[in-house]
């Protein structure tokens, strides 16, 4: 079994650096696909209120044999509990159908940019949170600049985490370099670029770019490890989504190589700057909110 490298966040609490995430994995595949994944020895999984599939994750750790206090559970407020009381809410909701007392890292899944107040809110109720060791972490996802920026104008917290798209054809650069300035760290959902071929747009596959099959060709690895790779040398955490038990495996297979700082910077140089999911500005309760059901 490998040993997981682990990050620290800005409060000191440690991080095994790539975890499972179940974006858009059924309910009915989620506990397969986690007790894979905590076999092989994944010890970090991501998921999401607006997943739908809590419990099903937190079935499967409870199955699974491994002791809770070794497994770093991440979840998401959406923003249809958005707002103090809300968000507390949604933490109880969160909790119960993961059935955990305490949660490794919570963040909110969006800003909402219209109602930014209500963000704000939501956001002091995550550091309630954390202040009472409800939480061990907190942190945000898919907020810019000027989110992260109006975030910490008022916060308290800083959040430990932003967890931004970032693959080889999209790599938020100046979201990541913010948060590096900042002491937040960057954590990649669709790192190994799936969002390109599962959204409307030109279905590229990062999967197919000759650029990343010959560095995985010279490593004798998958074009998937080799983006896997550059993420974990460039200091991100990865957050690959799979319900392949082989794939599940494959992914977690990428600490016995190391890319060049050529091969690194080749694969920096095909960053296209198009975004594959819905533009965060977006983001409205009309467009987008759904009520998260209860525990």
């Amino acid at each position: 079994m490998s040993t997981v490298p682990h990050l620290t966040l800005n409060n000191g609490v440690e991080m095994p650096a790539i975890g499972l995430g179940v974006f858009q994995t059924p309910p009915e595949e989620t506990r397969a696909a986690v007790e894979a994944a905590l076999s092989v020895g994944y010890r970090h999984i991501d998921t999401a209120a607006a997943y739908g599939n809590e419990r099903e994750v937190g079935e499967a750790i409870a199955r699974s044999g491994v002791d809770r206090g070794e497994v770093f559970v991440e979840t998401k407020i959406w923003i249809s509990d958005y707002g103090y009381d809300q968000t507390l809410h949604g933490f109880e909701k969160s909790a119960a159908k993961l059935g955990v007392d305490q949660l490794d890292l919570l963040i909110l899944h969006q800003a909402l940019p219209s109602e930014f107040d209500r963000t704000l809110d939501a956001y002091r109720a995550l550091e309630t949170l954390l202040a009472d060791g409800r939480v061990r972490a907190v942190g945000v996802s898919n907020f810019m600049v000027d989110h992260l920026t109006g975030l910490l104008d008022k916060a308290t917290v800083l959040p430990a985490v932003n967890q931004i798209a970032v693959h080889p054809y999209f790599a938020q650069r100046e979201v990541q370099e913010f948060g590096a300035r900042h002491g937040i760290l960057s954590q990649a959902w669709s790192p190994i670029g799936g969002i390109t071929f599962y959204r409307d747009g030109e279905h590229t596959s990062t999967l197919q770019d000759p650029v990343i099959g010959e560095i995985a060709t010279a490593h004798d690895k998958s074009p998937a490890q080799v983006m896997l790779r550059w993420h974990l040398q460039q200091g991100r955490s990865v957050i690959p989504k799979s319900t392949r038990p082989a794939r599940i495996a494959e992914n977690f297979d990428v600490f016995d190589f190391e890319l060049t700082t050529e091969q690194l910077a080749a694969i920096d140089a095909l960053d296209t700057g198009t975004r594959g999911g819905p533009e965060p500005t977006a983001i409205t309760l009309e467009a987008f909110g759904r009520p998260v059901p209860e525990a």
